[in-house]
């Protein structure tokens, strides 16, 4: 089988390994701008002017303002903090001794030239994103395969936003933009509470873009990292809350395709949110099916054999096997299959015996065990058929009871090669000694006794009957 490699985020990759550090969670304080007119930080001379300054200040300059604003929004300096040291600003300037907030932060102690360096980098990087109607570009977020990911202001209704862009380099290949657009509209399709939002799709200036919801947290993988194994309870929260969400797709006839720790993202107050549609299609969709026919789309180490193989009918099976896969990995901290190579671990997939949960990890129970064993299941036919029956295990063993769709696997082909081993071993006769059992002493001595004991009765008898 011939990985595929679509132009997608989600495509074939052997390692579940983060593109880059992901940032802090982030408050939702209006932040600003950091660049100038051009793109380019503009960070101004010590003079300082109370020119551009926001409502409430009236010292320091454009990037001054900017500055302290990127900073309070990222938790790195109290908004009290920073109050004190604009007010400082305009009170030097006053005194004909002004500064930068940045000398003035420094000394202070209130952040590092790392953390300020790290803001200014981050601010580069939005530079030659081209300004999207109606959205201010705050900074950038991540990075995938084919595309870059921005956090945003939408000015109209004063929000974060994350707003997806295709570089120019694939925005002028017409695969590349249909698969983008089609991840934006399946997504728009959807509607759910544990499924990142979409906005708005769009152009503008040749480049593709595509508007979605603003998860404010981190990602499972991000905690498995952190924390190495994630507790039973948490995880069967967490699994169910993106099985409703499958749930709602593949009603919706959307099957995702690349379910994995890094798309599920956590918001701070432990809401779920599945993410990354870029290989979602829609089951209904028999032409699109029939051209990736014989090529693997997925994860590795999340993927379902069905993938693997190339097969046409991927339905929702597939989803629940990448869902087992991502809790396995949860409640154990390794992945169900590792091996040097991504051919390796597909291979795997298809023909390896999974190692039971319960035995890298002891403290789970049976019932979560038995769950994530037939989520994993090679045969299509002994997985669970939808969401909603894996909803409902869920639910019985998080009330402690057994799961009534996860039965034990009964391994029939281990029972019969047992058999077939057992008939082909040949009989063997053990012999103990000399067949004959009167070269047995004690069988002698019974014998003898059984005897004496039928000469007593016979003369007994005889006595009797001559009187």
């Amino acid at each position: 089988m011939t990985p595929a490699r679509n132009g997608s985020e989600g495509s074939i990759r052997l390692a579940d390994q983060p593109d880059q550090q992901r940032p802090h969670a982030h408050s939702d304080t209006p932040s600003g701008d950091l660049s100038g007119p051009g793109g380019a930080i503009n960070e101004g001379s010590s003079a300082g002017t109370s020119a551009g300054m926001s409502a409430g200040t009236s010292g320091g300059t454009n990037f001054d303002t900017a500055l302290g604003r990127a900073l309070v929004e990222r938790g790195i300096v109290g908004q009290p903090a920073m109050d004190e040291c604009l007010r400082e600003l305009r009170t030097r300037i006053e005194q004909s001794r002004p500064t930068t907030l940045r000398e003035l932060l420094l000394e202070r102690n209130l952040t590092s030239s790392d953390q300020l360096d790290q803001i200014r980098v981050e601010a580069e990087s939005t530079k030659s994103v081209t300004r999207i109607q109606g959205y201010q570009i705050l900074r950038k977020l991540g990075q995938g395969a084919m595309a870059k990911v921005y956090l945003a202001r939408q000015i109209s209704l004063d929000r974060l936003v994350a707003i997806k862009i295709l570089p120019k380099d694939f925005s002028e290949n017409a695969n590349f933009i249909a698969r983008f657009k089609k991840e934006g509209r399946s997504a728009a399709s959807l509607s759910h509470n544990n499924i990142v939002a979409a906005y708005e799709i769009g152009e503008t200036n040749g480049l593709h873009y595509f508007v979605m919801e603003y998860v404010d947290g981190d990602t499972v993988y991000d905690r498995i990292v952190a924390r190495k194994r994630i507790p039973e309870r948490e995880a069967l929260d967490i699994i169910r809350q993106v099985a409703t969400a499958l749930e709602h797709a593949h009603d919706r006839g959307v099957v995702h395709r690349d379910i994995k720790p890094r798309n599920i993202m956590m918001t701070v107050s432990g809401v779920a949110k599945l993410a990354d549609l870029g290989l979602a299609r829609m089951m209904s969709d028999r032409a699109l099916a029939e051209s990736e026919a014989g090529r693997a789309y997925g994860t590795p180490y999340y993927i379902s054999p069905e993938q693997i193989q190339g097969k046409i009918d991927i339905g929702p099976p597939a989803d629940i096997y990448g869902l087992g896969a991502t809790f396995y990995h949860m409640v154990t901290g390794k992945v169900p299959y590792e091996a040097k190579g991504q051919s390796e671990v597909m291979k795997k997939h298809l023909h390896q015996p999974l190692v039971p949960p319960d035995h890298l990890n002891p403290q789970i129970s049976a019932g979560t065990a038995l769950i994530i064993e037939t989520m994993l299941a090679k045969n299509i036919r002994d997985r669970y058929r939808n969401a909603r029956d894996l909803i409902k295990d869920i639910d019985l063993v998080l009330a402690g009871k057994e799961p009534e769709f996860a039965k034990p696997a009964v391994d029939i082909a281990a029972i019969a090669t047992a058999v077939q081993a057992t008939a082909d071993d040949p009989l063997t006769v053990v012999r103990r000694g000399n067949d004959n059992p009167f070269a047995n002493p004690a069988v002698l001595a019974l014998v003898a006794l059984l005897a004496a004991s039928v000469v007593g009765n016979l003369v007994l008898l005889a006595l009797l009957l001559s009187r």
